[in-house]
């Protein structure tokens, strides 16, 4: 069927009653009834659906307005993604036609209409976009719902969706365990962290399984990197105490520590992820006089005493909680040793006054004494009463019982 148009070399118009030779009648269930202007050459160039209705083998013709009439009906809803659809068919221009789908939901919906009028020129445009494109969560949702049951053609889409190839994970994992358990330079630190909460999140159970399951495998690699930094924590605790460093060298040494100190708190929430952190509680425990000692000797920043405290609160409560099972002779050791330090801590910093910001900060952690406080009560009730009574006792009589945790003697008795 050949239009008049196409003996002149002006671009058509949708629209256009003049040189229009197809009515495109779009109706809805609700009764809206639109009555769109095209061009037959147009349409049976885009669309398959109305190359099918405008040739001369299909069955019927309706007339409307002098002109053949193609109907097409759809949802309310859709109206306007097929208004735009056929607006499409006639945008004349080179390259890509992906800055005009206006956001991905009309992008979505516009799709929708091409493969229903089987037109393969808009579902490769509006492919290539949603391909390229970020997604709201709400978008990603919607995308999964609509676009699986419209075939290969739009297969790209759901590229990023795809389950990663374990082995690949793997690697990703293993490499960025690597730099996160390093000591990279000072400029590199937001990257270590950002490189630590993304192994964080490998590992994290939520709604859906865990990016990587964490079998065997992965324990011992995690396992042999934690190794390796208590290794170099445990030489740099050595030297500290050891006096081997002049003021200048053990200023860094004291940074150095509190650094450590920030990879082994972190590392320990992915042994805790992992329910292997038997390992780590040992090593904590037989380096804790030593930490002690230099804790004294150095006087580092009431910061770094804090983080110490961080992660002796971790290990207490794996300890105390029945995570990992020791002798009562093991656990009375690790008492005997951190109450006491913990105690002090509480009273100095009980003492801050509060109008220095980063001194706010510092006091209004509340979380941590309370968790310490909780994991020293449930360790030392399982211990035998004699000893209970011993750690009791040397509680009394600390001058710093009034400035400390009150109700520590409470649950206790």
């Amino acid at each position: 069927m050949e239009s008049p148009h196409n003996k002149s070399n002006s671009p058509h118009e949708i629209g256009d009653r003049l040189t229009s030779d197809v009515v495109v009648r779009l109706r809805t269930e609700e009764g809206r009834d639109d009555w769109v202007y095209c061009h037959s050459d147009i349409l049976v160039d885009k669309s398959k659906y109305f190359a099918d209705r405008l040739s001369d083998n299909w069955p019927t013709c309706q007339i409307l307005d002098s002109r053949n009439c193609v109907e097409v009906y759809c949802e309310e809803s859709d109206f306007d993604y097929h208004v735009n659809a056929l607006r499409l068919f006639y945008v004349r221009r080179d390259g890509s036609l992906s800055d005009l789908w206006n956001g991905v939901r009309n992008a979505i919906g516009i799709l929708q209409v091409a493969v229903k009028l089987g037109c393969p020129q808009i579902i490769t445009a509006c492919v290539e976009y949603l391909e390229a494109v970020p997604w709201e969560e709400s978008e990603e949702e919607e995308i999964l719902k609509i676009i699986p049951g419209m075939g290969s053609q739009v297969e790209p889409i759901l590229a990023r969706l795809q389950p990663v190839n374990h082995t690949s994970i793997v690697k990703i994992f293993l490499s960025t365990l690597q730099f996160a358990t390093s000591s990279p330079p000072s400029q590199m630190n937001d990257l270590k962290t950002s490189a630590q909460e993304q192994l964080e999140y490998m590992l994290t159970e939520d709604d859906d399984a865990p990016l990587l399951p964490a079998d065997e495998g992965i324990k011992f690699q995690v396992l042999q990197c934690v190794k390796r930094m208590f290794k170099k924590f445990r030489y740099l605790v050595e030297s500290l105490y050891c006096g081997r460093q002049d003021s200048v060298s053990k200023t860094g040494e004291i940074q150095f520590f509190h650094s450590c100190l920030i990879d082994l708190s972190w590392a320990y929430q992915i042994l805790a992820k992992l329910e292997c952190v038997k390992d780590f509680v040992c090593c904590w425990m037989e380096l804790s006089e030593s930490i002690i000692n230099v804790l004294n000797l150095a006087n580092p920043l009431m910061e770094t005493k804090l983080k110490v405290l961080e992660v002796t609160a971790k290990v207490i409560e794996a300890i105390g909680y029945g995570t990992v099972v020791l002798p009562a002779t093991k656990r009375f050791h690790m008492v005997k040793v951190w109450l006491p330090f913990a105690r002090v801590v509480k009273s100095l910093m009980d003492t801050i006054s509060g109008d220095d910001e980063n001194d706010l900060a510092i006091k209004i952690d509340g979380e941590l004494w309370q968790s310490l406080e909780s994991a020293f009560v449930s360790l030392i009730l399982t211990l035998p009463s004699s000893d209970q009574a011993e750690i009791l006792t040397e509680w009394l009589a600390c001058k710093h019982i009034h400035e400390g945790w009150h109700c520590l003697v409470e649950k206790m008795v």
